[in-house]
């Protein structure tokens, strides 16, 4: 839904690319930037550790509206912001010619820990008034730290909240570092701020000791492994028949999680002679906790745990010579 300004906005459409992408001055390859997608994904850059990424930026707004329009002072802002970490970057874009603006904004590695929304603000005086918003990008572009492909779909939001004293009904679970509440419109993984002492800050880290970066891959997994088995069964749980009792594939993230898990839980079929299979021994019980074995291996393949416990063990070893 759009916000209702009592002034005058744009009516005509703001929109944002990013043109191209460098880590550390080296450009990234062009298949980790999907215009489609909107997305940047900055993971496998081919370095592994890398402290300032730069985004080339054109926005394009309605140039005839702009100039013809109540406002003075138009300025156009690329914002990017990220809710784990509360982190903001803006980068003032410049006027050229027929509506495009560009600029280049960096991302600092050190205040930024998984995924942020870049987002273009348009801002003027209005009715003497500076600064307000006349417009703005209606689907902002996702920049993942941890993907390695630039998918948009992005299944789960990460909330951290104290449980002890938090909200009320996160209170019978102080004893637990996360969950997963697939309840909404959007899952979402809660993190415990009190749950286990300095857990949350090495999620948030960037850095650390190798100790500490272990701990934050194995716990990442562990969180990721939990909410694919909560999803999967969420969205499972709710499946709908049409006339003949087939069941319906689903949407939004539930169709996103059964098209990614299922090959895994019920192989060699095509999606909807899956779908009617989980449906089948859901049903009957026959068969269901095979099916909750292969939604555990699911899981681990989509977090990557095998591998990051392979790390850790290696890690052990070698600190134990």
């Amino acid at each position: 839904m759009k916000p209702v300004y009592s002034y005058p906005v744009l009516l005509g459409d703001v929109d944002l690319d990013v043109l191209a992408a460098t880590i550390d001055g080296h450009p990234l390859s062009y298949s980790m930037v999907s215009m489609t997608e909107r997305t940047v994904a900055l993971h496998e850059s081919g370095r592994a550790d890398w402290d300032t990424a730069r985004f080339n930026l054109k926005a394009t707004l309605p140039d005839r509206e702009i100039l013809e329009g109540v406002w003075t002072d138009v300025d156009c802002l690329a914002v990017l912001t990220e809710k784990a970490t509360n982190a903001r970057t803006t980068q003032r874009l410049v006027p050229g010619s027929e509506g495009a603006w560009t600029g280049v904004l960096e991302m600092p590695r050190n205040r930024y820990a998984r995924r942020a929304s870049l987002s273009l603000l348009v801002t003027a005086t209005v009715g003497g008034v500076a600064g307000r918003v006349i417009g703005g990008t209606e689907r902002d572009w996702f920049v993942d730290i941890a993907a390695s492909v630039p998918t948009r779909q992005r299944d789960v939001d990460i909330f951290e909240e104290d449980f002890r004293d938090g909200p009320e009904w996160l209170r019978e679970f102080r004893d637990s570092p996360w969950i997963v509440d697939t309840s909404g419109d959007v899952p979402r993984v809660y993190l415990n701020t009190t749950g286990v002492e300095g857990l949350v800050d090495i999620l948030n880290s960037s850095g650390g000791s190798v100790e500490e970066r272990l701990v934050q891959d194995l716990a990442a997994s562990q969180i990721a492994q939990d909410a694919w088995t909560a999803m999967f069964h969420s969205a499972v749980s709710g499946l709908e028949a049409d006339e003949d009792g087939t069941p319906v594939m689903p949407d939004g993230w539930r169709e996103s999680v059964l098209m990614t898990m299922l090959p895994d839980v019920v192989p060699d079929r095509q999606a909807a002679d899956a779908l009617f299979e989980i449906a089948r021994r859901r049903t009957d019980g026959v068969g269901w906790s095979e099916i909750q074995t292969r939604v555990q291996y699911a899981a681990g393949r989509r977090s990557k745990l095998a591998r990051k416990l392979t790390n850790a063990v290696r890690t052990a070893h070698q600190k134990g010579e």
